[in-house]
C-alpha cells in the first residue's frame, strides 16, 4: 500500500489532487481515534504544510477567513483515548496545531475500558477452559472456538438493545470466563480521558470539544427512543457544566448511515446540536446537510503517504478501483503490486 501512495505522491497526482479539491470550496475533516504508536507527527506536519488546519467550529461557522487559500480541513479524535491527551494533546501544542476530540462522559466518569476492547480482553485473560454460550459448549483451548467466543461477543455487543443490557452482558461474561474487571497496565491503550486532562486541554486553546453519546451504544440498535434521546441530550449537558461553554457538535457512534437512521438525526437536532458528523467518507461544501457531515477515516498506523492520498480523495478513489473486474483480475495475480 505504501509503493501505491508513493506512486500517487511523486507522480504529482496527489499535488493535482489538492489543486482540484481547492478549485471547488469545501473542507475536509479527517477521523482519527488513538492517537499513539504510529506517525501523527508526520501526519500532522504533512497537514499543516499543505492545508489550513482549523478548529471544528472555526470552519462550520465560517469565521476562518483570511488571505489563506488552501483547503480547510480539521483533525477530529473519537471516543477520548488517554493518549489523546499524551500524544496528540502535546504534538498539537509543539506544532501550533487545533484538533477537536469528541468525547464520552460515561466512560471518563468511569474510567472503564472501552467495551469495544472486551472481547479482546476477555479471551487474552480468560481463566477458563471451556463455556458454554447459546447452547454450545466452546473449548477455549482450540483456536477455532476461542475466534468463535470472541466473534459472538463483538456480535452481541455491537446489537445490544441498550446500554444496560450491554453491561450485564459485559458482567456475566467476566463472570464466567473468571476475568478480573480491573484495567491491567498493558491494557494501558484502552483507558479513557480524565477530566482534569479535559480541562487542560482545554485551557490550551489547541483543543475544542464535541459530544459522542453518554455511553456510546449504537444508536440505531437501541430498541427504546427515550434511551436515544438521553444519551444524546444528557451528552451534552454533562459535557457543558464541566466546561462550562456550548457544546454545538456531535459524531454518531461507528457512524455510517446503517447505525443512525432518520429519527437519530431528528433527535440529534432536538437535542440543540448546530452540526453531527458520520463516518461516511467524503468532504463537505456548502450543500452538505449539517447533521450528517462527512469525514476521511485514517489512523496514525498509516504512512503519511498514505494520508496525503487520503486527505486529497484519492485513496478512496483507488480503493474504488479496485472492485473494477480487469483491475481487480490484475491484482490478484499481481498481490505485491
Amino acid at each position: 500500500m505504501i509503493a501505491v501512495a508513493a506512486c500517487l505522491y511523486y507522480s504529482g497526482c496527489v499535488r493535482l489532487a489538492r489543486w482540484w479539491v481547492r478549485r471547488k470550496p469545501c473542507t475536509i475533516v479527517l477521523n482519527y481515534h488513538a492517537a499513539s504508536g504510529g506517525y501523527l507527527r508526520e501526519h500532522m506536519l504533512y497537514l499543516r504544510r499543505h492545508y489550513r488546519v482549523l478548529h471544528l467550529q472555526d470552519v462550520l461557522e465560517g469565521t476562518s477567513t483570511g488571505s489563506d487559500s488552501r483547503t480547510p480541513l480539521v483533525m477530529t479524535f473519537d471516543d477520548g483515548y488517554r493518549d489523546n491527551y499524551t500524544h496528540a494533546f502535546a504534538l498539537a501544542c509543539e506544532l501550533q496545531m487545533p484538533i477537536t476530540i469528541f468525547l464520552i462522559p460515561g466512560y471518563i466518569e468511569s474510567g472503564n475500558r472501552f467495551w469495544w476492547f472486551e472481547s479482546r480482553y476477555l479471551l487474552k485473560h480468560t481463566q477458563v477452559e471451556k463455556i458454554s454460550l447459546d447452547g454450545k459448549v466452546l473449548h477455549l483451548t482450540q483456536s477455532e472456538d476461542r475466534q468463535a467466543l470472541e466473534q459472538a461477543i463483538t456480535t452481541h455487543l455491537h446489537h445490544a438493545p441498550s446500554v444496560a443490557e450491554r453491561e450485564a452482558f459485559l458482567t456475566s461474561m467476566h463472570e464466567a470466563l473468571a476475568v478480573p474487571t480491573a484495567l491491567s497496565a498493558e491494557e494501558e491503550g484502552t483507558q479513557p480521558l480524565t477530566w482534569s486532562e479535559v480541562r487542560e486541554m482545554q485551557a490550551s486553546g489547541r483543543v475544542s470539544f464535541g459530544a459522542h453519546t453518554l455511553h456510546h451504544p449504537i444508536l440505531s440498535q437501541l430498541t427504546d427512543e427515550a434511551e436515544v434521546l438521553r444519551e444524546i441530550q444528557e451528552c451534552r449537558v454533562v459535557l457543558e457544566q464541566h466546561l462550562d461553554q456550548p457544546v454545538r457538535s456531535f459524531a454518531y457512534p461507528v457512524g455510517q448511515r446503517q447505525h443512525i437512521g432518520e429519527r437519530v438525526v431528528q433527535m440529534v437536532q432536538q437535542a440543540g446540536y448546530d452540526w453531527a458528523l458520520t463516518t461516511v467518507d467524503g468532504f463537505n461544501n456548502s450543500q452538505s446537510n449539517p447533521y450528517l457531515l462527512r469525514r476521511v477515516e485514517t489512523d496514525v498506523s498509516q504512512h503519511w503517504l498514505i494520508l496525503a492520498a487520503e486527505a486529497a480523495g484519492l485513496w478512496s478513489f483507488f480503493a474504488r478501483l479496485r472492485w473494477v473486474p480487469f483491475v481487480r483480475a490484475y491484482l490478484e495475480k499481481n498481490p505485491k503490486k
